[in-house]
């Protein structure tokens, strides 16, 4: 079923530990055990399986589940052993897990959704069960009763969500591109703002409670992180991926920011460091360097007899240009831009070679990854994806591995 790689060698990588394979179709959701060499899995394939290593070094299924309709996202509580798996058909059914991870037992289903569920968290404090669907709303749920407590519909589908256990905030992303922040209360919630500044769908959702982060990754390409609790509305730009950003988990201890794209990219962003915001874009009728004329300016055209220009914008200080005045490339990796971007030529003039310095870590997972989880005490990470294949990573190369970063030695 799954193939032990190699152990752990000193290297700046990540350390493909294990291949998990056995799915028949896309995993949707995996999830490392917490102090188990262990991990869950859900499919569209309606399998949910638990794999536990044995002495062989091998990862084999102790449990095999199979659902009424294709997994599409699922939960782990480990201090209370309880699995919570969505499902293509709009209903989560909740199971809790023997202590020896050989046995699962059905508890409940609950009709939380008309549609695919995109994500769930579960809130033990409070006994809800809150989640997202393609139909457009958030709903949240009494694990204990059974009953729905409370909804809130969008515009579009909500594709991802995060939750502060601590304050009741839920973070929804959905397909338009926007972020709302909402107030959750017993049975009723309030919109406390929208998040702008993606172009793409939101395709993945970061929350750190300590420093109050908010980081968004989307299918745009790029991660924005919005600072929720200090500077309002700072925003910075992470540019590096090369398709579409599926998972992001911030590391507190060590400040770094770990991302997956579809097209198997993985990159570790270190985020101690103080970077510039980028700057708002701005419009004008004329190149902001040699005042010739955009297309659109037809009085200028007419006055001084040139054909328009197309308009550009410098992406370091966010002044409208045209191509002649903005024809040099270059990375500025302080304000996220890992790869070349264009600037205009007196900001390439301004640009050291030491600001071209990589702030980033870019690494190549070999398989379309659709789903990314961490075990931050032990610097583990499982990846899965539409090959059916699940990865296990030993990260510890790349984020660290002293005892004052927390990570434990295996």
């Amino acid at each position: 079923m799954a193939a032990e790689i190699h152990s752990r060698p000193q290297s700046s990588r990540p350390v493909l530990l294990s291949k998990v394979e056995g799915h028949q179709d896309v995993v949707s959701a995996a999830l490392l055990i917490p102090k188990e060499d262990g991990v869950i899995t859900a499919s569209e394939d309606r399998t949910i399986r638990v794999w536990l290593k044995r002495d062989s070094g091998q990862y084999w299924p102790s449990i095999y589940h199979t659902m009424s309709s294709p997994c599409s996202a699922m939960t782990y509580h480990h201090d209370s052993r309880r699995i919570f798996v969505g499902q293509d058909n709009g209903a989560i059914m909740e199971f809790h897990i023997s202590e020896d991870f050989n046995k699962m037992n059905f508890v409940k289903t609950y009709p939380a959704h008309q549609n695919r569920v995109s994500a769930i968290t579960f809130c033990l404090a409070s006994e809800w069960i809150i989640s997202t669907g393609h139909d457009k709303c958030i709903s949240w749920m009494c694990t204990r009763s059974g009953s729905m407590l409370g909804r809130h519909y969008f515009t579009s589908w909500a594709s991802c969500l995060q939750y502060d256990h601590e304050t009741r905030h839920a973070f929804v992303g959905d397909y338009s591109g926007q972020i709302t922040l909402l107030k959750l209360e017993q049975n009723t919630c309030s919109v406390i703002t929208t998040l702008k500044g993606h172009e793409g769908s939101i395709t993945s959702l970061w929350w750190d409670p300590a420093q109050r982060l908010l980081f968004s990754g989307a299918s745009d390409h790029s991660i924005i992180m919005w600072d929720i609790g200090g500077r309002k509305g700072r925003t910075l730009l992470l540019q590096g991926h090369h398709d579409k950003v599926q998972a992001i988990c911030y590391i507190q201890l060590t400040r770094q920011l770990v991302s997956c794209s579809a097209d198997g990219g993985i990159a570790v962003w270190n985020m101690d460091i103080s970077r510039e915001e980028a700057p708002q874009w701005l419009e004008s009728d004329s190149c902001q360097k040699c005042e010739q004329p955009f297309f659109w300016n037809i009085k200028q055209m007419w006055d001084t007899k040139t054909l328009g220009l197309r308009q550009h914008h410098c992406r370091k200080c966010g002044q409208a240009v045209c191509g002649k005045c903005s024809s040099k490339r270059s990375s500025y990796p302080i304000m996220g831009f890992e790869f070349q971007v264009r600037v205009c030529d007196s900001c390439f003039e301004s640009i050291k070679d030491e600001d071209r310095t990589s702030l980033a870590t870019f690494h190549e997972g070999k398989h379309n990854i659709s789903h990314m989880s961490m075990d931050i005490s032990r610097g583990l990470m499982v990846t899965c994806g539409s090959d059916r294949i699940v990865k296990i990573w030993d990260m510890t190369p790349v984020v660290g591995c002293s005892l004052a970063t927390g990570f434990s030695s295996r």
